[in-house]
C-alpha cells in the first residue's frame, strides 16, 4: 500500500488571504481542480483562475447569512472518504462524491475578536463552525488528505507544492494533521475561557500555540521549552540565546518593576529570581550605583532592569559588571553601541505590557490556579499600630520595602533605607533566620541600619523579629498584622519608639 498521495483537487475556504495567491497560481498550475465558496471563491476568481462553487456541487446556497455553506454530505463526503476502501469508494460513486485531497482553511479571528472589545453578539458570530468541522475531517483522514489549517502553514504549503508537484507522503500529511488538531484544540480553548468567564465551570484550560525549544532546562540534564510570545513583550537587541533560567530571571524582574513603572528612576538587579539591588534615585547613573551597592557580590552573573531609557552615564557603569540581561524601555544610540561590546550579554527593550492576571503551576498530578497578588501596599490603607508614627520619609521608605518584599521568596524580611535596599534575607524557613540575615549582609556590606525599616511578607508570631531588628537599629516597621500576639510586638515597639504600620495584606511568595 503506497503512503503517497498526489492530489487532484483542492476545497479552499479562508478568512486570510493575505500569502493565498501563490498557492492559488501554483494549484491551477498543476492541474489542480479548485472548490471554494463565498469571499474565497471571489479572490480565486479574481485571479482569473477556474474554479468551482462548493454551491453547485451541494445543490444549496450559502444560508443563514452565511452560517452554513459547506456543512453537507458532498463536502465532507469528499473529505472522510477513503480511498482505498472498496465501500467508501462505492457510495461515493453513488452519490457522485467527488475526492476532496487538499482543503485549505483558516478560523473567523475569535480571540482578535474578543480582545477588541466588540460587542457579544459580533464575538459570537466569529465562533467558526463550518471552517472547524472542515479542519477535523481533513485531519482525521490524514491517511488521504492534506490538511492546511492556518496562515502559518501557507508557506509549508507552497514549499511542499512546489518540491513535490502536488504529492504527498503520509509521514507530511500527518505532520500536517497534528498542526490542525493543535489549532482546532487552541480555538476550542479559546472559546470556553470566553464563556467560562461567567460560567464558572470548574476546568482549566491552557492552550499555547507557539514555542520555542531551549538549551536546556534549569540545569543541563532537562530538556526545556517556552510557550508563549516573548517578540510580543521585547525586542532583542543584543547577545545569545534566551536560557530557561533567564527567562525565570526576566519574569521575575518585570513583575518586580512593574511595580517602580511610575516612579524617579529605579534600578534593580535580581539573582535567581530574588533583588540583590534596588534603588531609587534622581538620575538613572545614580540608581544603578546604588542598587549596585546592595550586593556587588550576587550581582554577578545577574539580571538588571529599570524604569528608563538607559543613557551612556548609566551604560558606562553597567558595562563594568559581568551580567546575563539588561532590560529597559529604551537605550540611547551610544549606550546601545558600549553595551553590545559584550558579545553574549542579552539586551532586551520592554515594551509597553499588560501582565497576566493569573498564574499556573503543576502541583502533584495536576496543576494550580490562582490569581496573580496584584495588591501593592498604599499609603492610605497602612494602620497605624504603635503610639510612635512613621516620619513621611519613613513611610517612603517602608512603601518600597514593600514592593520589594512582595516580589522574595518567602520566608523574607526587606531592609531599606532611603529608598534603596540594604538587604533581604530570602527563602528562609523561620522568620527571624530571614531577619538575621538580612542584618548580616547589610552589615558585610557596610550599611548602617540606624534609621532603617523593616518589612516583612507575613505576620510576626512573637516579639523576638522587632527585638532583633530594634537592636539593630531599625526605626520602623511594616507588616500585614493579624497575629493573635501582634500586642507583643506592638508593645515591644511602644516601649523602644519604633514605629509599626499594618497592611492587612499577606504577601507570601512560595
Amino acid at each position: 500500500m503506497s503512503t503517497s498521495r498526489k492530489a487532484a483537487s483542492a476545497l479552499i475556504s479562508v478568512f486570510h488571504k493575505d500569502g493565498l495567491e501563490p498557492i492559488v497560481r501554483k494549484l491551477h498550475q498543476l492541474g489542480i481542480t479548485l472548490y471554494s465558496t463565498g469571499g474565497t471563491e471571489s479572490f480565486i476568481r479574481d485571479l482569473g483562475i477556474p474554479v468551482e462553487a462548493v454551491e453547485s456541487l451541494t445543490g444549496y446556497p450559502s444560508i443563514l447569512g452565511g452560517r452554513v455553506k459547506t456543512l453537507h454530505p458532498k463536502v465532507f463526503g469528499g473529505i472522510l472518504g477513503r480511498r482505498e476502501l472498496a465501500d467508501d469508494k462505492g457510495q461515493m460513486q453513488q452519490y457522485e462524491i467527488p475526492s476532496l485531497d487538499i482543503v485549505v482553511v483558516d478560523l473567523y479571528p475569535f480571540e482578535k475578536t474578543v480582545a477588541s472589545g466588540a460587542s457579544e453578539q459580533d464575538i459570537i458570530e466569529k465562533i467558526d463552525i463550518g471552517g472547524i468541522s472542515l479542519i477535523r475531517a481533513a485531519a482525521k483522514n490524514f491517511r488521504d488528505v492534506l490538511c492546511v489549517a492556518s496562515q502559518d502553514d501557507y508557506a509549508p504549503l507552497l514549499a511542499l507544492l512546489e518540491k513535490a508537484g502536488g504529492e504527498s507522503t503520509l509521514e507530511e500529511r500527518q505532520a500536517f494533521a497534528a498542526n490542525a488538531f493543535q489549532v482546532s484544540s487552541h480555538y476550542d480553548t479559546a472559546i470556553f475561557n470566553y464563556f467560562n468567564r461567567k460560567a464558572g465551570v470548574q476546568a482549566l484550560k491552557v492552550s499555547e500555540p507557539s514555542g520555542r525549544v531551549l538549551r536546556y532546562g534549569e540545569n543541563p540534564h532537562q530538556k526545556g521549552m517556552f510557550f508563549g510570545d516573548f517578540e510580543a513583550l521585547f525586542d532583542q537587541l543584543h547577545g545569545k540565546e534566551l536560557s530557561y533560567n533567564n527567562l525565570l530571571d526576566i519574569d521575575a524582574a518585570v513583575n518586580l518593576m512593574e511595580e517602580f513603572r511610575q516612579d524617579d528612576p529605579t534600578f534593580a538587579i535580581l539573582k535567581h529570581n530574588n533583588a540583590c539591588g534596588v534603588a531609587t534615585r534622581p538620575t538613572l547613573a545614580e540608581a544603578y550605583r546604588d542598587a549596585l551597592a546592595g550586593d556587588p557580590v550576587s550581582a554577578f552573573g545577574g539580571i538588571l532592569i529599570c524604569n528608563r531609557p538607559i543613557d551612556l552615564a548609566t551604560a558606562a557603569q553597567v558595562n563594568e559588571l559581568f551580567c546575563e540581561v539588561v532590560i529597559a524601555p529604551g537605550y540611547q544610540a551610544d549606550a546601545l553601541e558600549l553595551l553590545k561590546g559584550k558579545k553574549n550579554r542579552i539586551l532586551l527593550v520592554q515594551k509597553p505590557l499588560t501582565l497576566p492576571e493569573t498564574q499556573v503551576r503543576t502541583c502533584l498530578n495536576g496543576l494550580l490556579w490562582q490569581e496573580k497578588d496584584a495588591k501593592t501596599d498604599q499609603r492610605d490603607e497602612l494602620q497605624q499600630a504603635t503610639k510612635t508614627r512613621p516620619t513621611p520619609a519613613e513611610t517612603e521608605d517602608l512603601l518600597f520595602a514593600s514592593k520589594i518584599c512582595k516580589h522574595t521568596k518567602s520566608n523574607t524580611i526587606v531592609l531599606a533605607k532611603g529608598k534603596q535596599l540594604c538587604a533581604s534575607g530570602t527563602g528562609q524557613t523561620s522568620r527571624v533566620d530571614a531577619l538575621n540575615q538580612a542584618i548580616h549582609k547589610a552589615k558585610s556590606f557596610d550599611f548602617e541600619l540606624n534609621g532603617a525599616v523593616m518589612a516583612s511578607d507575613a505576620f510576626f508570631p512573637f516579639p523576638d523579629c522587632v527585638e532583633i531588628a530594634g537592636k539593630a537599629g531599625i526605626r520602623a516597621v511594616i507588616q500585614p498584622g493579624g497575629s493573635i500576639k501582634d500586642q507583643l510586638s506592638i508593645d515591644y515597639c511602644n516601649e523602644n519608639g519604633i514605629a509599626m504600620v499594618m497592611t492587612g495584606t499577606r504577601h507570601f511568595k512560595h
